[in-house]
This record gives structure tokens, sequence and C-alpha cells, in this order.
């Protein structure tokens, strides 16, 4: 006969650790709260006995899932990766969940994919920049689950944000070009449709342009989905156009080192020939040879913080500030004064 098993309980947990039930409590549900020695005995007693929460009473008491959704643009490449990893971790220590999902930037999967963690029971949700349709955010207000986007800092928005100023970045990107000696530009950005972001950045070189007394003649525009591929496709077009520019600044580092890879196809120099940069200074920024003078994003810092911000709005304790997190220029080997 095969004798029944019963799972481990609680104070089976409390009892092989050495702890009261509260203790090991709070070690599962706020383990901040509890000093490493015992968490970490804690943590040993429910591997050794393979305990795992009853999360639905967890639930039912506590009126909440203890789960937050995201929804970001992409997952093919690294631009979100750094920032959404810092965002699970700071939620982990807070006894959060997370639940992730991709849109393809195309809104009207953004919209389903609200109303299925909605329907879920996401206590609150990350979004990616500001620009999507206010019926979005009336759903949110009606189901009450706060809301927050990262990526882009926008004060006067209606949600609150924990991003950067893309706009005022990319114009002191484009200033760095300028000064350099460069007064023809290619700009190859992402699509500019729905997303505020690459909008912002084009923006931000016209704003330079504009500052140091160059007409819309002296920007070359190219716009394209983001992706390796597309950067170098791209590239080889703003080649062809007359007058060619003497640099080309791309909307992203994936752009970028497509725009890369395109120049040593077609034997140009860079930076030699023709300047490259970047934005958001990915890992592969740096490897590329040439390097990328891009403008580094602090993604960490910034998932880290909007973490904290989304769990606060989530327990009551604010309304929703919006924080502006610093960028800064890396200078290096893909950006030179032009020859001529």
């Amino acid at each position: 006969m095969v004798k029944s098993r019963t799972a481990p309980t609680l104070n089976d947990v409390a009892k092989e650790a050495g702890v009261s039930t509260a203790t090991v409590s709070r070690c599962l549900n706020s383990p901040a709260r509890v000093v490493d020695e015992t968490r970490k005995r804690v943590l040993k007693a429910v591997d050794k006995l393979g305990y795992t929460p009853n999360i639905a009473a967890r639930i039912m008491a506590a009126n909440r899932s203890y789960s937050i959704g995201a929804i970001i643009p992409t997952m093919d490449n690294a631009i979100f990766a750094r920032g959404l990893q810092a965002f699970q971790d700071q939620l982990r220590e807070k006894g959060y969940s997370l639940l992730v999902a991709s849109s393809a930037y195309r809104p009207e999967i953004e919209k389903d994919q609200i109303r299925t963690l909605v329907a879920r029971g996401v206590d609150g949700l990350l979004l990616i920049g500001h620009e999507r349709k206010h019926e979005i955010y009336d759903y949110l207000e009606q189901h009450q689950v706060p809301a927050l986007v990262a990526w882009s800092y926008m004060p006067e928005a209606r949600q609150p944000s924990v991003g950067f100023d893309n706009r005022g970045a990319m114009c002191d990107l484009a200033r760095r070009v300028l000064t350099a000696g460069h007064r023809h530009i290619g700009l190859i950005s992402g699509v500019t449709e729905g997303n505020d972001r690459a909008l912002s950045r084009v923006e931000g070189v016209r704003d330079a342009l504009a500052e140091a007394g160059h007409g819309a003649e002296a920007m070359t525009l190219i716009e394209t989905p983001y992706g390796i591929d597309n950067g170098a496709r791209a590239f080889a077009e703003m080649m062809q156009r007359n007058p060619r520019p003497t640099a080309v600044m791309c909307g992203n580092d994936v752009l970028a080192v497509g725009a890369l890879r395109e120049a040593q196809s077609l034997g140009i120099s860079v930076p030699g020939e023709v300047a490259i940069t970047g934005f958001d200074d990915i890992e592969l920024a740096e490897i590329i040879s040439p390097s990328l003078t891009t403008v580094h994003v602090p993604h960490r810092e910034m998932g880290r913080k909007a973490a904290s911000e989304l769990i606060d709005m989530v327990e009551g304790r604010s309304e929703g500030q919006s924080t502006c997190i610093s960028t800064h220029i890396v200078s290096r080997h893909s950006l030179v004064a032009p020859k001529n």
C-alpha cells in the first residue's frame, strides 16, 4: 500500500528553522525585514522540506495578488533587459512577482495585454512610454490598478514616470556631434508613430541644429523598425543621399551596430569617412569596433526606482511621483571631426 504524503506546512518550516510562524511569513513575504542569518535558516528549511506557500490563501487574506505586470515593446534585443532585471530584483525583495508581456510595438496588442494582466489580478502595471489612448488610462483607473511609465520622463503627462529626458539627452549628443565640426547629420530613427521616445530623440537633434543656426536641410532622416539588419539597410540608403552626411546618429545602439556593420561592408571608414553614434550604451556598444559614442542610460537605477515607486503606489504610500534619471554621453572611437 502506498502511503499518502501531506504537503509541508508553515508550522513545519517554523519548527525545522527554530523560529515562529510569523518569522517564516515575514521571511517569505518581506525578506528585507528579516536579518540575513534568520532568513538563510528559514530558506534552508523551506528547501529541505519542499514547502510551497499557499498563494491563494495569501491573496484572499490581503486582497492583493502580490504580482506586478510589465509590458515592454520587444524582447528581440537587449534595450530593456537591464532595467527589467533590476525591476524584477527589487520586486522580489519586496515579496512581489513579475509577469512580463511584449507588444511588438503594436498598440492594439498592448491594449489586449493590459486587459489580460488586469484580469489576472496584477496589483500594478509598468508601461513603457506615454504614447497611448486616454481610454486605456481610464480603464486602469476604473479597475483601480496603479500604472507607472518608464523609459520616458514627462512630468506634465497623465501618468507618473520614472525615466529620462529622451529629447534633452539626444540634443546633448547632437551638440557634441556639431562641436566636433559636422554640419550635415544623418539620423536613423526608430519608427516615431506611437513611440514618444523615438519622436523625442528626433526632436532633440532638431533642437541642437536650430540652436546652432542650421535649417532643416542640415538633417537627413530615415525611420525604420529597430534591428541590426534595419540599421544596416538604412545606413546604405543614407550613404546614397546627396549631400552625404559626415555623421550618422542612430536612435539606439542596435541601429548603430547595424550601421557600423554596413559601413564595413561598403568599405566606408568609421570614423574616418563618417562618424556614427548610438543611444542606450548596451554592452555591444563598448565591444564593437570601433566602439560607439553613445548616451549612457542608467537602466538598472531606473528599474530599481520604478519598482520602489510602483510598490509604494500599490500599497497606498504614494499617488505616483515622477523621477527624472540622469543620462550622460560616453565618448568612444566612432565619433571624430570630419576630414573636410
